[in-house]
This record gives structure tokens, C-alpha cells and sequence, in this order.
């Protein structure tokens, strides 16, 4: 290959200097990472032409850059969260399966999130929504980078409310005095209800659920235009309450499609388009805007769970079980994602990388011009050369822990390699229909080709040549992985649990419930 003349390496030098200017010429991006709950792959239109119901966000993909092959770093919401404010698996930051009403701890004080690294280099910072990290003491988000917060300290279904939405089963009401108690299923919290928090204040309890969408919406836009007024770079994570069940709003129109989740689902929608009209007013190209979920859908919610698209785990299926949220199976961890930033990620670009909502740490970080913590490892990469369409290359190796329904919560049983993914163990979580899939341990592993089994219907044949030239690169990174964790900086969370932990606005008061105001 001979050697390039000099104007070409002007014109290349002068073409990367113009992609790396977000931050050299524009100063510090903002930063915007809407983080929607058990969101299939399958509910995003642009993923899935039967959806209907999204346009803001098909939009949104249309001006930017869709990643088809994205996944969350756990199948359940603490480990998920976990991972993305830290950029480490919940086998290093400790955060292996969900936070409890009444849990002491929480994300481990030693491990620093992604809100204290920007808010050390400039940025004001935001957290508006659920938040499952803990709530007790310092590790409340007011205590962990944020300067604002605003949201529900677990999932909207872990405290009874005044509006309970839809559900499978309904929960009823929280109780009152002098009104008779409805029967209540064991899976419903009826002792305390749902506290809403602004910084470290419960400002209502039980919150209305009916009117929490537009109030996010209503905190994040005035919180973008007051960071812009400051002129001070900004960072808000917004981790929605949908479409984690119950639902709300009214019912539905009798043709709308997909009834109650599908109005949610428009929900949603609607509130991501209020988010980016938001972050273009206060100044377009200046604000990188990525979106994703934390977990496949509750397919246990028939009904009101969500799509997860082609990825259905038809083996664990023929099995038993769901293989969606909770599981290794794609559906369980690969979700929607999409980045916007006008001017600077390319538009109309489908990105085929093998991504992890653990990037979204790393990235934001050398985007902002800081410096990663020290002293401990990543599991997530900077991905800036996907986001600005130089490159399409991911991670070679992803790890999927265990995160409920088969294995030690935590645990890595389940990893990717390339277009190969090996199961050392699989299982179901619980479906529709009430079934699990039995836990089953595999050695040597399963091993599916997802470039030709999206379905993951048919292991390669153990016999196979192709498993057989396969199996040994495996092999060596699963060991490489493992001993990289063993050997790293690791954190043990708190998940003791004590009543006095509960948030509660009047302990005198039935579930917990503020005076009127």
C-alpha cells in the first residue's frame, strides 16, 4: 500500500479534528441519559415495525444513531442502575440484585458514579426518576454527585398509592382510616406508601402516580433551562417509571392496538419528545442525548409487558419459563438504545457495535475531559468512535450475570463473543402463564451463533466443527474474564435490612402518609 500524499492527510487530519470538536471547540457537551424500565427492544418502532407508538423516539433515531446490538449490564433494575452510574459489573461494584424498602445499604460509598467524576470536572448535575441504589442515609442520590433530585427512591410498585393503576394482579388502594382494608395479594406493598422525594425531603407519600410523567417532564426541562442560564455544562439522568407496571393514565381508546401498555407506551413516548425540544431550546448540537432501557420486559405482566422483538429464547421457551427480564436470554439484556446529537453523531446510521449501557460511564467521561477513577477496573468502554460513525467495533467480549432466574444473582455464567453466545448455565424466569424454566448447568457450554439464531432456538451441535474451533477462544476468555474480576478492586454492598430504613413522611400516620398540605 503505498504511502498517502500529504493534502489527504491534511484533509483526514482536518476531518477528525472537526468530529473531536464537541469538546475542544464547543466547550464541555451536556449530557442527557433517559434510562426507560423493562422497555423491550421490540417497543421501539424503529427496532419493529408492528410498533405504532413511538414516534418521538423513531424520530429521534432518525436524526441520530440507532444500536441494534445494545444491551444493559444486568437483567434487573439495581444491578442495571449499578452498572451504568459506575461502568463496572455488579461483581466488582457489589450491586448484584435489587435494593428492598427497607434496605440499609445501598451502591457502595467506595464506588464513585459517573454524577461525582462530571460534577468534579464542572457540570451541574440531576437525577429525576427511580433511582434503586438505596435510599437510606448517604446513600441517597443527594449524597452520590447529584445536585438535584427528584423521583421515587425503588420501583413504583414497591409502596401502595392512592391511584394504583394497572397491574396483573391489581393491587388495591393504600388503606385509610375507617375505610375497610381490601384484600391484598402477597406481591402487593400495603404497609407503606410510595414516597416521592425532592432532594432529601418526601414531598408527598403516596405519590400520585397518574401525574408522575408530566412532573418528571416539568422538573427536567426547568433543570435544563436553569443549568443553561448558569452556563455551566449539565448532566441529567432521567430514569423513567415506564414501562415497568402498574401503568397509569386512562384506558385507552377500544382501537388503539395494544390497549393499556400501548397508551403507556405513547407515554413515554411523548415525554422523551418534550426532553429533546427541551435540550434543543436551550441551544441544538450543544447536548448529546442517549437513551436506553435498563432490562428486557416483565413478561410475567402478560399483557403489560412489553416486545422483545425477534429475541424470544425459543430454547428456554420449549422449556418453560420466560427468557426475557431476569434471564441471560437476549430478550433478558439486549434493549433499545439510541444517541442524538445533532452535528455530531451521524444521522440515519444504524450501528451493529456490541454495546452495554456500561459505556455510557467511560464515554461521558472522556467526552467531559475527565479522568476515570483509580485504583479499580471498567467492564464498559469508550465508545466515542461508534458514536461519531468512525467506527463500528464494540466489545469483542460482554459478560451477562445472572440476575434472577437461574444461578447466584451476580454471578457470570454467560458471556458473548463476537457473533457466539455461551451459556454455563441457563434458566426461565417466571411467564405469563405462571411457569419457570428450570435452572440446568451446561459443560461444556451451549453455544449459540446469533448472526444466523436471533431466536437462540438451536445450539451448535457440541460435535460440530464449528463448535469445536469456537469453544477453545471461549474457553480462554471466560478464564481471562473471571481472573480480571478476581484480581480487581471489588466492592460488597449492604443488603441488611431494617423497618427504621423505610421512607416515611409520619410514622403516626396510616401507611406512612404526609399530613394534607
Amino acid at each position: 500500500m503505498g504511502t498517502p500524499s500529504p493534502r489527504v492527510v491534511l484533509v483526514l487530519a482536518a476531518a477528525l479534528a472537526g468530529l473531536w470538536a464537541p469538546r475542544a471547540a464547543y466547550g464541555q457537551p451536556n449530557f442527557i441519559v433517559i434510562l426507560a424500565d423493562d422497555v423491550g427492544w421490540g417497543d421501539l418502532g424503529a427496532n419493529w415495525a408492528e410498533t405504532k407508538e413511538t414516534p418521538h423516539l423513531d424520530a429521534l433515531a432518525a436524526e441520530g444513531t440507532r444500536f441494534v446490538d445494545f444491551h444493559s449490564a444486568a437483567s434487573t433494575c439495581s444491578p442495571s442502575r449499578a452498572s451504568l452510574l459506575t461502568g463496572r459489573l455488579g461483581a466488582r461494584n457489589g450491586v448484584t440484585h435489587n435494593f428492598a424498602v427497607t434496605s440499609v445499604g445501598g451502591l457502595p460509598l467506595n464506588e464513585t458514579t459517573l454524577a461525582e467524576v462530571l460534577r468534579e470536572a464542572g457540570y451541574s448535575t440531576a437525577a429525576i426518576g427511580k433511582w434503586h441504589l438505596g435510599h437510606h442515609g448517604r446513600h441517597h442520590p443527594s449524597f452520590r454527585g447529584f445536585d438535584y433530585y427528584f423521583g421515587i427512591p425503588y420501583s413504583h410498585d414497591m409502596g401502595c398509592t392512592d391511584t394504583p393503576g394497572y397491574n396483573v394482579p391489581p393491587c388495591p388502594p393504600c388503606p385509610r382510616p375507617g375505610v375497610a382494608a381490601r384484600v391484598a395479594r402477597r406481591d402487593c406493598y400495603m404497609e407503606v406508601a410510595l414516597p416521592l422525594f425532592e432532594n432529601v425531603t418526601i414531598i408527598e407519600q403516596p405519590v400520585n402516580l397518574s401525574s408522575l410523567a408530566a412532573r418528571y417532564a416539568e422538573q427536567a426541562a426547568r433543570f435544563i433551562r436553569q443549568a443553561s442560564r448558569s452556563r455551566r455544562p449539565f448532566f441529567l439522568y432521567l430514569a423513567l417509571a415506564h414501562m415497568h407496571v402498574p401503568l397509569g393514565g386512562p384506558p385507552p381508546p377500544p382501537a388503539s392496538g395494544r390497549g393499556i401498555y400501548g397508551a403507556a407506551l405513547r407515554e413515554m413516548d411523548a415525554l422523551v419528545g418534550r426532553i429533546r425540544r427541551a435540550a434543543d431550546s436551550h441551544g441544538k448540537g450543544r447536548t448529546l442525548l442517549w437513551f436506553a432501557g435498563d432490562n428486557g420486559p416483565w413478561a410475567q405482566k402478560c399483557e403489560l409487558a412489553g416486545r422483545p422483538g425477534p429475541f424470544v429464547g425459543a430454547w428456554q421457551r420449549q422449556r418453560g419459563g420466560s427468557s426475557a427480564k431476569q434471564t441471560t436470554w437476549e430478550g433478558g439484556h439486549r434493549v433499545p438504545a439510541l444517541a442524538y446529537w445533532p452535528g455530531r453523531v451521524p444521522a440515519q446510521r444504524t450501528s451493529h457495535a456490541l454495546l452495554s449501557t456500561l459505556d455510557i460511564f467511560p464515554t461521558l467521561v472522556a467526552l467531559a475531559g475527565a479522568a476515570l477513577p483509580l485504583n479499580r477496573r471498567f467492564d464498559g468502554l469508550d465508545v466515542s468512535p461508534v458514536l461519531f460513525g468512525w467506527s463500528d467495533v464494540g466489545h469483542k467480549v460482554l459478560l451477562h450475570p445472572n440476575s434472577g432466574a437461574a444461578g447466584k444473582d451476580g454471578e457470570i455464567e454467560t458471556l458473548r463473543l463476537a457473533q457466539y453466545k455461551a451459556f454455563y448455565t441457563t434458566g426461565g424466569a417466571m411467564a405469563c402463564d405462571g411457569s419457570v424454566g428450570p435452572a440446568e448447568h451446561h459443560q461444556p457450554p451451549l453455544i449459540f451463533n446469533l448472526d444466523g439464531d436471533t431466536q437462540e432456538q438451536e445450539p451448535l451441535a457440541v460435535a460440530s466443527r464449528e463448535y469445536q474451533a469456537v469453544l477453545p477462544a471461549i474457553r480462554r476468555a471466560y478464564a481471562q474474564a473471571l481472573e480480571d474480576i478476581a484480581t480487581d478492586n471489588v466492592s460488597v454492598a449492604d443488603y441488611s435490612k431494617d423497618p427504621a430504613a423505610t421512607p416515611c413522611c409520619d410514622a403516626r400516620r396510616m401507611a406512612c402518609r404526609c399530613p394534607a398540605p
